[in-house]
Protein backbone atom coordinates (compact mmCIF):
# COMPACT_ATOMS: atom_id res chain seq x y z
CA UNK A 1 0.00 0.00 0.00
CA UNK A 2 1.58 3.36 -1.07
CA UNK A 3 2.11 6.01 1.53
CA UNK A 4 -1.21 8.31 1.42
CA UNK A 5 -2.75 11.40 3.99
CA UNK A 6 -5.43 10.43 6.06
CA UNK A 7 -7.86 13.59 6.42
CA UNK A 8 -11.10 13.29 8.76
CA UNK A 9 -13.82 15.50 7.52
CA UNK A 10 -16.81 17.36 9.73
CA UNK A 11 -18.93 18.63 7.55
CA UNK A 12 -19.35 18.60 3.56
CA UNK A 13 -17.61 21.86 3.48
CA UNK A 14 -14.92 20.83 4.45
CA UNK A 15 -14.34 17.82 2.60
CA UNK A 16 -14.79 19.76 -0.13
CA UNK A 17 -11.70 21.96 1.00
CA UNK A 18 -9.46 19.30 1.97
CA UNK A 19 -10.12 17.80 -1.48
CA UNK A 20 -9.18 20.77 -3.08
CA UNK A 21 -5.66 21.17 -1.34
CA UNK A 22 -5.22 17.55 -2.69
CA UNK A 23 -2.88 16.61 -4.89
CA UNK A 24 -4.25 13.54 -6.44
CA UNK A 25 -7.05 12.58 -3.75
CA UNK A 26 -10.28 10.07 -3.11
CA UNK A 27 -13.41 10.67 -0.98
CA UNK A 28 -13.35 7.93 1.43
CA UNK A 29 -17.09 6.47 2.07
CA UNK A 30 -17.04 2.46 3.29
CA UNK A 31 -13.83 2.06 1.98
CA UNK A 32 -15.17 -1.40 0.70
CA UNK A 33 -13.73 -1.02 -2.88
CA UNK A 34 -10.88 1.64 -2.64
CA UNK A 35 -8.81 0.29 0.41
CA UNK A 36 -8.60 -3.09 -1.07
CA UNK A 37 -7.68 -1.31 -4.44
CA UNK A 38 -4.84 0.67 -2.61
CA UNK A 39 -3.61 -2.92 -0.98
CA UNK A 40 -3.04 -4.27 -4.60
CA UNK A 41 -1.01 -1.25 -5.38
CA UNK A 42 -4.04 -0.29 -8.11
CA UNK A 43 -4.83 3.20 -7.05
CA UNK A 44 -2.33 5.33 -5.23
CA UNK A 45 -4.80 8.58 -3.92
CA UNK A 46 -2.33 11.62 -2.11
CA UNK A 47 -4.44 12.11 0.20
CA UNK A 48 -7.95 10.23 1.34
CA UNK A 49 -10.65 12.57 3.21
CA UNK A 50 -12.91 10.58 5.21
CA UNK A 51 -16.64 11.26 4.61
CA UNK A 52 -17.79 8.74 7.49
CA UNK A 53 -18.33 11.38 10.13
CA UNK A 54 -20.01 14.07 8.74
CA UNK A 55 -23.48 14.02 10.26
CA UNK A 56 -25.44 15.99 7.62
CA UNK A 57 -24.52 12.91 5.40
CA UNK A 58 -25.99 10.49 7.77
CA UNK A 59 -29.86 9.19 8.61
CA UNK A 60 -32.97 8.13 6.98
CA UNK A 61 -36.27 10.06 6.73
CA UNK A 62 -39.59 9.00 5.67
CA UNK A 63 -42.28 11.37 4.87
CA UNK A 64 -45.54 9.63 3.76
CA UNK A 65 -43.95 7.97 0.74
CA UNK A 66 -40.81 10.17 0.32
CA UNK A 67 -37.47 8.70 1.21
CA UNK A 68 -34.57 10.31 1.93
CA UNK A 69 -31.14 8.60 2.77
CA UNK A 70 -28.39 10.00 4.15
CA UNK A 71 -24.74 9.28 1.53
CA UNK A 72 -23.28 8.19 4.87
CA UNK A 73 -25.74 5.86 5.89
CA UNK A 74 -24.72 2.02 5.78
CA UNK A 75 -25.99 -1.21 4.10
CA UNK A 76 -27.28 -2.51 7.46
CA UNK A 77 -28.54 1.01 8.16
CA UNK A 78 -30.96 0.97 5.43
CA UNK A 79 -31.37 -3.14 5.64
CA UNK A 80 -32.86 -2.47 9.58
CA UNK A 81 -34.58 1.00 8.85
CA UNK A 82 -38.62 -0.07 9.88
CA UNK A 83 -39.35 3.24 8.16
CA UNK A 84 -37.96 2.44 4.48
CA UNK A 85 -39.57 -0.96 5.44
CA UNK A 86 -42.73 -0.18 5.77
CA UNK A 87 -43.06 2.11 2.69
CA UNK A 88 -40.30 -0.10 0.12
CA UNK A 89 -39.75 -3.55 1.89
CA UNK A 90 -37.52 -4.81 -1.53
CA UNK A 91 -34.67 -2.00 -0.43
CA UNK A 92 -33.99 -3.47 2.91
CA UNK A 93 -34.44 -6.36 1.25
CA UNK A 94 -31.41 -5.36 -1.06
CA UNK A 95 -29.50 -3.72 1.24
CA UNK A 96 -29.27 -7.63 3.73
CA UNK A 97 -27.96 -8.54 0.50
CA UNK A 98 -24.93 -7.04 0.18
CA UNK A 99 -21.56 -9.09 1.25
CA UNK A 100 -21.16 -10.03 4.45
CA UNK A 101 -22.01 -8.43 8.09
CA UNK A 102 -19.01 -6.43 7.64
CA UNK A 103 -19.68 -4.83 4.24
CA UNK A 104 -22.82 -4.21 5.53
CA UNK A 105 -21.86 -2.27 8.69
CA UNK A 106 -19.07 -0.03 6.88
CA UNK A 107 -19.89 0.13 3.11
CA UNK A 108 -22.34 3.19 2.51
CA UNK A 109 -25.10 3.91 -0.10
CA UNK A 110 -23.23 6.59 -1.16
CA UNK A 111 -20.23 4.97 -1.57
CA UNK A 112 -21.50 2.05 -3.63
CA UNK A 113 -23.38 4.49 -6.04
CA UNK A 114 -20.55 6.96 -6.31
CA UNK A 115 -18.30 3.72 -7.30
CA UNK A 116 -21.27 2.34 -9.79
CA UNK A 117 -19.38 -1.66 -9.78
CA UNK A 118 -21.14 -2.80 -13.05
CA UNK A 119 -22.18 -5.74 -10.01
CA UNK A 120 -23.38 -3.17 -7.46
CA UNK A 121 -26.92 -3.63 -6.00
CA UNK A 122 -27.79 -0.38 -5.48
CA UNK A 123 -27.85 1.06 -8.45
CA UNK A 124 -30.58 -1.25 -9.86
CA UNK A 125 -32.71 0.08 -6.97
CA UNK A 126 -31.63 3.85 -8.02
CA UNK A 127 -32.55 3.17 -11.25
CA UNK A 128 -36.09 1.77 -10.58
CA UNK A 129 -36.93 3.84 -8.29
CA UNK A 130 -36.38 6.72 -10.33
CA UNK A 131 -34.40 8.09 -7.53
CA UNK A 132 -32.25 11.86 -7.51
CA UNK A 133 -28.84 11.43 -6.48
CA UNK A 134 -28.67 14.87 -4.11
CA UNK A 135 -24.61 16.05 -4.63
CA UNK A 136 -23.16 19.23 -2.60
CA UNK A 137 -24.09 20.98 -5.99
CA UNK A 138 -26.85 19.58 -7.74
CA UNK A 139 -29.51 16.88 -8.08
CA UNK A 140 -29.33 14.17 -10.75
CA UNK A 141 -31.78 12.03 -11.75
CA UNK A 142 -30.40 8.27 -11.65
CA UNK A 143 -31.47 8.08 -15.66
CA UNK A 144 -28.98 10.56 -16.43
CA UNK A 145 -26.18 9.62 -13.04
CA UNK A 146 -25.02 6.12 -14.50
CA UNK A 147 -23.35 6.48 -17.50
CA UNK A 148 -20.95 3.20 -17.84
CA UNK A 149 -18.80 1.28 -15.93
CA UNK A 150 -17.29 2.35 -13.01
CA UNK A 151 -18.87 5.83 -14.55
CA UNK A 152 -21.00 8.21 -13.20
CA UNK A 153 -22.25 11.81 -13.81
CA UNK A 154 -20.06 13.56 -10.70
CA UNK A 155 -17.60 15.77 -11.74
CA UNK A 156 -14.59 16.19 -10.06
CA UNK A 157 -14.70 16.73 -6.41
CA UNK A 158 -18.59 16.78 -6.08
CA UNK A 159 -19.83 14.98 -3.29
CA UNK A 160 -22.92 12.42 -3.05
CA UNK A 161 -24.65 13.85 -0.06
CA UNK A 162 -28.32 11.82 -0.20
CA UNK A 163 -30.54 10.13 -2.24
CA UNK A 164 -34.11 10.75 -2.85
CA UNK A 165 -37.27 8.49 -3.89
CA UNK A 166 -40.98 8.60 -3.82
CA UNK A 167 -41.79 5.06 -2.95
CA UNK A 168 -43.72 2.79 -5.15
CA UNK A 169 -46.66 0.41 -4.96
CA UNK A 170 -45.24 -2.62 -4.96
CA UNK A 171 -41.20 -3.23 -5.55
CA UNK A 172 -39.18 -6.43 -5.55
CA UNK A 173 -35.43 -6.81 -6.12
CA UNK A 174 -34.10 -10.20 -7.01
CA UNK A 175 -30.53 -11.21 -7.53
CA UNK A 176 -28.17 -14.32 -8.77
CA UNK A 177 -25.28 -14.41 -6.38
CA UNK A 178 -22.11 -15.40 -6.77
CA UNK A 179 -21.48 -17.67 -4.38
CA UNK A 180 -18.31 -16.19 -2.80
CA UNK A 181 -18.32 -12.85 -3.67
CA UNK A 182 -22.50 -12.13 -2.70
CA UNK A 183 -21.60 -9.63 -5.91
CA UNK A 184 -24.74 -10.18 -8.30
CA UNK A 185 -24.01 -12.13 -11.31
CA UNK A 186 -27.44 -10.51 -12.29
CA UNK A 187 -30.02 -8.91 -10.30
CA UNK A 188 -32.87 -7.67 -11.49
CA UNK A 189 -35.03 -4.32 -9.13
CA UNK A 190 -38.30 -4.18 -10.50
CA UNK A 191 -41.19 -1.24 -9.37
CA UNK A 192 -44.92 -0.54 -10.63
CA UNK A 193 -46.27 2.81 -9.70
CA UNK A 194 -50.06 3.57 -8.52
CA UNK A 195 -50.20 5.07 -12.33
CA UNK A 196 -49.38 1.57 -14.05
CA UNK A 197 -45.74 2.61 -14.66
CA UNK A 198 -42.82 -0.19 -14.50
CA UNK A 199 -39.54 0.73 -14.29
CA UNK A 200 -37.44 -2.66 -14.08
CA UNK A 201 -33.18 -2.10 -13.72
CA UNK A 202 -30.84 -4.60 -14.27
CA UNK A 203 -27.38 -5.10 -12.59
CA UNK A 204 -24.84 -7.61 -13.07
CA UNK A 205 -25.39 -8.37 -16.52
CA UNK A 206 -24.85 -5.06 -18.50
CA UNK A 207 -21.20 -4.78 -20.51
CA UNK A 208 -21.67 -1.31 -20.17
CA UNK A 209 -23.60 -1.57 -16.07
CA UNK A 210 -26.67 -1.05 -14.96
CA UNK A 211 -29.47 -0.36 -17.29
CA UNK A 212 -33.42 -0.42 -17.57
CA UNK A 213 -34.70 -2.78 -19.88
CA UNK A 214 -37.71 -0.62 -21.72
CA UNK A 215 -39.12 -3.95 -23.56
CA UNK A 216 -39.58 -5.82 -20.37
CA UNK A 217 -41.18 -2.42 -19.04
CA UNK A 218 -43.47 -2.06 -21.54
CA UNK A 219 -44.58 -6.03 -21.29
CA UNK A 220 -45.07 -5.07 -17.60
CA UNK A 221 -46.73 -2.03 -17.78
CA UNK A 222 -49.60 -3.77 -19.99
CA UNK A 223 -49.90 -6.65 -18.29
CA UNK A 224 -48.20 -7.09 -14.55
CA UNK A 225 -47.69 -10.99 -14.27
CA UNK A 226 -44.77 -12.78 -14.40
CA UNK A 227 -46.75 -14.34 -17.74
CA UNK A 228 -45.93 -11.40 -19.31
CA UNK A 229 -42.03 -11.96 -19.41
CA UNK A 230 -42.00 -15.23 -21.07
CA UNK A 231 -42.36 -13.44 -24.56
CA UNK A 232 -39.75 -10.99 -24.05
CA UNK A 233 -36.30 -11.25 -25.98
CA UNK A 234 -33.55 -10.44 -24.01
CA UNK A 235 -30.99 -9.68 -26.42
CA UNK A 236 -27.58 -11.35 -25.04
CA UNK A 237 -24.99 -9.47 -27.71
CA UNK A 238 -24.56 -6.59 -24.97
CA UNK A 239 -24.22 -8.06 -21.85
CA UNK A 240 -21.29 -9.43 -19.89
CA UNK A 241 -19.56 -13.07 -20.20
CA UNK A 242 -16.98 -14.53 -18.18
CA UNK A 243 -15.90 -17.36 -16.07
CA UNK A 244 -18.87 -17.31 -14.12
CA UNK A 245 -21.53 -17.58 -16.76
CA UNK A 246 -22.01 -16.67 -20.61
CA UNK A 247 -23.97 -13.99 -21.74
CA UNK A 248 -26.58 -16.44 -22.95
CA UNK A 249 -26.97 -17.54 -19.40
CA UNK A 250 -27.22 -13.61 -18.04
CA UNK A 251 -29.93 -13.22 -20.75
CA UNK A 252 -32.45 -16.01 -19.47
CA UNK A 253 -31.42 -14.89 -15.60
CA UNK A 254 -32.72 -11.23 -16.31
CA UNK A 255 -36.03 -13.38 -17.61
CA UNK A 256 -36.57 -15.52 -14.81
CA UNK A 257 -35.26 -12.74 -12.08
CA UNK A 258 -37.59 -10.66 -13.42
CA UNK A 259 -40.74 -13.29 -13.20
CA UNK A 260 -40.04 -13.83 -10.02
CA UNK A 261 -39.64 -10.07 -9.02
CA UNK A 262 -42.92 -9.93 -10.10
CA UNK A 263 -44.61 -12.74 -8.21
CA UNK A 264 -42.54 -11.35 -5.02
CA UNK A 265 -43.82 -7.60 -5.43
Amino acid sequence: MYQTNYHRASSVQEAAEMMSDAAEGKYLAGGMTLIPTMKQRLAAPSDLVDLRHIAEMKGIAVDGRSVRIGAATTHEEVAAAAAIRAVCRALCELASQIGDPHVRHMGTIGGSIANNDPAADYPAAMLALDAKIVTDRREIQADDFFMGLFETALEEGEIITAVRFEAPARASYQKFRNPASRYAMTGVFVVRRDNGEVRLAVTGAGSNGVFRHQALEAALAANWSPDAVSNVVVDSSDLLFDLHASAAYRANLVKVLAKRAVAAA
